[in-house]
C-alpha cells in the first residue's frame, strides 16, 4: 500500500468510525484528508484557528450526539496541553491524527523539538498515542484509536510518522 492508497483508506476508517465532523488547521501531511472532508457532503470540514479549538470542537460535537476527530500537525501538540484536561476531566472521547515532523528528513530545525517530544508530552497529559510508521498499518491504526477513543471515553492520538507521510521539501 503506498501514499496514494493508505489516505483514502484512513478516511474510509474515520467515515467507518462514523466520523462526522473534521477539525483541522491546514497542514500539507493532511491534504487527502481535509479535501476529501471537503468533498464529501456527509461530513463537515472546520478549519481552526489554532489547534486547541479542534478539542473543543471534538467535545462540543460528542456533546450533541456527534462524532469529531482532529487534524493537526506535531507543532500544534503543544498549543493543546492545557485544552487535553477538558476530554480527560470530563471523560469525554477525543481522536486526533497527527502529522509528525521533526524527523525522517526534516529540513527545518525549528520542527524537531516538538517533533520528538510529541509522544512523551501526549502521554504525560493522558492522551494515548499509537504510531503509524508505514501504509499497510495507517487505517487499521485509525480503526482502532477511533475504537479505543469512543468507547472508552478516553483522549487518543495516532502519530502519522513523517517516514509514512513523506518528508516537506521547499524548493528556493
Amino acid at each position: 500500500m503506498d501514499r496514494t492508497t493508505w489516505q483514502p483508506a484512513v478516511y474510509a476508517a474515520l467515515k467507518a468510525a462514523r466520523i462526522t465532523q473534521i477539525g483541522y488547521v491546514p497542514d500539507a501531511g493532511h491534504a487527502h484528508l481535509i479535501e476529501a472532508a471537503h468533498a464529501d457532503p456527509e461530513m463537515a470540514a472546520i478549519v481552526l484557528t489554532t489547534e486547541e479549538e479542534g478539542i473543543a470542537l471534538a467535545a462540543g460535537a460528542w456533546l450533541g450526539g456527534q462524532r469529531a476527530a482532529l487534524l493537526m500537525q506535531s507543532s500544534g501538540v503543544g498549543n493543546c496541553i492545557n485544552m487535553l484536561s477538558l476530554p480527560i476531566n470530563c471523560r469525554l472521547p477525543f481522536l486526533t491524527l497527527v502529522t509528525m515532523r521533526g524527523e525522517w528528513g526534516e529540513f527545518n530545525p525549528w520542527q524537531v523539538p516538538m517533533g520528538s517530544a510529541t509522544p512523551g508530552v501526549l502521554a504525560a497529559a493522558g492522551v494515548h498515542a499509537r504510531r503509524a510508521d508505514r501504509p499497510d498499518e495507517a487505517a487499521e491504526t485509525v480503526a482502532a484509536a477511533a475504537s479505543l477513543a469512543f468507547d472508552s471515553a478516553v483522549p487518543v492520538a495516532v502519530l502519522f510518522s513523517q517516514r509514512l507521510i513523506g518528508s516537506k521539501v521547499f524548493v528556493k
